[in-house]
């Protein structure tokens, strides 16, 4: 039985509660909570999000004030696209930039998760969702409200004898035509590798790992992407581009970078949803000859607490919001509107 314990309590003439010192509520965590028998009317202070909360009979609510609730999120923009075989470089795409706030896991270039974030209830917050570059293109931004993921570089395009990275850097649309050009974006991705003229180029940089450098006529791998289980199930996104090579042309990251490839053949495209980069072409005796393949388009994937509701605004297309535990998720896969929860 629930015991009451005070040193001191008064009544006025209103019939209120008065007490001397501040009233401490239970406090518990978000799950410690959702074990809980609960009744209509029953309040804690919850330490997960530092919140008095409610129980309306069917789920919780922060009391007064706006109703916000934690949400994870992982961002990730459009691959970029991997070189054409013009002249020398082969270089590929770079992945595109990826942040996430998954508690436990890596946002780009294995740096630490963002941060905590909460979303208000009955508020429009909007979503973008990048477009992969196509080939010698950047490619495009991905966004959920304040959070942008930079869109993955191109394939270098360098002069005849110079040697150059093999791809942008994650995030970066060009780099300089000297070798270990590194210019990767803080927390979105990982560096390219090299490319060096007549040897192939490296691959594109990844979100999770630096493209590996060209050598000898042959094109470097693709850096590998990260791995998330935002969905409940770890999948790996994010992979660079391939490097094609002359004689021999190397794969791309894991998590969606495309192939690369040797003369005459179009590179590999990054896998859709994963922002994977574009594999790169390779040089001919033919200037054109064969296009770099088009980087993977981004993802926005949102998961949040079962009691709420998304709606999924005009202009986004999205999978079905799906319950997995105590949460629920949804991919939001092409365009841009809003979303909101109920």
């Amino acid at each position: 039985m629930s015991e009451l314990k005070t040193n001191k309590i008064s009544t006025n003439d209103q019939n209120n509660v008065a007490i001397d010192n501040a009233l401490g509520l239970k406090s518990y965590t978000t799950a410690e909570r959702d074990a809980l028998t609960s009744a209509a009317g029953d309040m804690i202070y919850n330490t997960t999000t530092s919140k008095v909360e409610t129980y309306n009979g069917s789920a919780w609510e922060q009391a007064g004030g706006v109703d916000a609730f934690s949400i994870e999120y992982l961002v990730i923009a459009g691959g970029g696209g991997g070189n054409t075989s013009d002249d020398t470089t082969h270089g590929a795409g770079g992945a595109g930039g990826y942040l996430c706030n998954v508690n436990g896991e890596n946002s780009g270039g294995n740096s630490s998760a963002e941060p905590a974030m909460y979303a208000p209830k009955s508020t429009n917050l909007t979503v973008t969702v990048g477009a992969g570059g196509g080939s010698n293109s950047a490619g495009s931004v991905s966004i959920f409200t304040s959070i942008t993921a930079v869109g993955g570089g191109r394939g270098q395009n360098q002069g005849f004898n110079l040697s150059g990275s093999a791809g942008s850097p994650n995030g970066r649309t060009s780099g300089g035509p000297t070798a270990g050009y590194t210019n990767n974006i803080s927390n979105q991705g990982s560096a390219s590798g090299d490319g060096v003229a007549y040897q192939g180029s490296g691959g594109a940089g990844g979100a999770g790992a630096a493209g590996s450098d060209g050598t000898n006529n042959t094109g470097g791998n693709g850096g590998n992407g990260l791995a998330s289980s935002i969905t409940g199930s770890s999948v790996t996104r994010g992979g660079g581009g391939g490097g094609g090579g002359t004689t021999s042309a190397k794969t791309g990251g894991s998590g969606g970078g495309g192939n690369g490839v040797t003369p005459t053949n179009n590179g590999n495209a990054g896998t859709a949803n994963t922002g994977g980069g574009g594999g790169g072409a390779a040089r001919s005796n033919t200037v054109g000859s064969s296009n770099g393949g088009n980087g993977g388009s981004g993802v926005v994937i949102l998961r949040y607490p079962n009691s709420k509701t998304i709606t999924i605004g005009a202009g986004l297309t999205a999978g079905t919001e799906t319950t997995d535990g105590s949460d629920k998720y949804i991919e939001i896969t092409a365009g841009t509107g809003n979303v909101s929860w109920s």
